[in-house]
């Protein structure tokens, strides 16, 4: 009785807590899905558990990649993601033109004919390009692809600039996480070129591109792929300061950049702002008919930027403010309007000092006419007196 007893107590306890046979994930999920279908409910699985002799948490344990929300499950979405880690971006590439428009206006000057050799050779010859902001330093690197149909993808650098802005990262998208390319990964596969604006005001998180600077691609750790680049793959880079930072402060934000990054540009351009001929001519093509206006702003330009590199003045006259000052005046019909709301930008004895000098250089122009209007009254109280 008491060996018949123990068997019972046994089978009973065996009863309470049945043994559950090791599961194949595999199968469970084919055999979900011949069952059920790919979107499944909780209901489904206590079904399958009841005819298995499985249990509800291991089951679940299993379906947690194909969770969709609460007591739901779609069998697809695993494959999906997949899928996605093989996808360029969430727009695909194809519906993408990456190519610039061509502007009928730009004029070319500068180390503009050298960029163009370079981005038409179709070799790997990362370029370094410095010089003072305003001077066509990207503008030239658009144009040059434009007239080259050649893609180009831009981006501008900041201080926050990191691995996964530039590489890429998980995204959620629909409610799925998925890996997002980055700008840097789309330029490898496209064969584009990569122009990083404004390099200077990166940290040392830009040392992530070291391999790609190589030419050798690179590893995306995050979900285990190598990229390589494709044939016409190059890299740009535009600075205000040759990576060493600004001493005269001139460029607040700009960084030291780790040599060895630097190191591996072969070549670095020095962009100086166009002649006198050229940048009349660029004022000409971006719509500026008076040509006695061109003229008088091309000087006043080239006296203000003499005497900053001479150390007279701290600031001065870019080619892309006299554009501006172009663009205004197309608007308000004022030279004196046009001027001074594109001086505004600097202090207030910078911006009188640069007034006062378009004033000798353009004899047409009063930045005081109500000085002038009492300056005439005085002068015929003078008579009638």
């Amino acid at each position: 009785m008491v060996a018949y007893a123990t068997i019972l107590n046994i089978y009973l306890q065996n009863e309470q807590m049945p043994f559950e046979a090791k599961v194949n994930p595999e199968q469970l999920i084919s055999s979900l899905r011949d069952l059920y279908g790919n979107k499944i409910t909780s209901a489904h699985i206590k079904a399958y558990c009841a005819q298995n002799d499985v249990g509800y948490q291991t089951v679940t344990k299993y379906l947690k990649p194909y969770k969709k929300g609460v007591g739901k499950w779609n069998l697809t979405v695993k494959e999906k993601l997949e899928a996605n880690f093989n996808s360029p971006a969430v727009i695909p590439p194809t519906e993408q033109n990456l190519i610039p428009d061509v502007d009928p206006n730009f004029v070319k000057f500068g180390n503009f004919n050298d960029v163009k050799k370079i981005i038409q050779s179709k070799q790997f010859y990362p370029c370094f390009i410095t010089g003072l902001s305003g001077n066509g330093k990207t503008l030239g690197v658009e144009q040059a692809c434009a007239q080259l149909k050649r893609e180009v993808v831009r981006v501008n650098i900041t201080i926050e600039t990191d691995e996964d802005d530039l590489i890429g990262g998980f995204r959620l998208v629909n409610g799925s996480t998925v890996w997002h390319n980055g700008p840097v990964i789309e330029a490898l596969e496209r064969g584009a070129i990569l122009l990083l604006d404004e390099i200077d005001l990166a940290s040392n998180k830009i040392l992530c591109l070291q391999s790609i600077l190589e030419g050798n691609g690179v590893f995306l750790k995050k979900i285990g792929r190598f990229v390589k680049p494709s044939r016409g793959f190059n890299v740009f880079a535009t600075a205000n300061t040759k990576g060493k930072g600004s001493d005269d402060g001139r460029f607040i934000g700009t960084n030291v950049l780790n040599e060895a990054f630097l190191e591996r540009f072969p070549v670095t351009f020095e962009q100086e702002y166009p002649s006198v001929s050229i940048e009349n001519k660029i004022l000409k093509q971006s719509g500026l008919e008076d040509e006695n206006f061109c003229k008088r702003l091309v000087d006043w330009a080239d006296i203000i930027r003499k005497t900053f590199n001479d150390g007279g003045i701290d600031e001065l006259i870019s080619t892309r403010r006299l554009v501006h000052i172009a663009n205004a005046f197309k608007i308000f019909g004022s030279k004196e309007k046009a001027i001074e709301v594109c001086v505004n930008r600097f202090d207030e004895e910078t911006k009188q000092s640069f007034m006062e000098l378009y004033d000798k250089v353009d004899a047409d122009v009063n930045f005081n006419p109500d000085e002038e209007e009492v300056s005439n009254q005085e002068l015929l109280d003078q008579i009638n007196s």
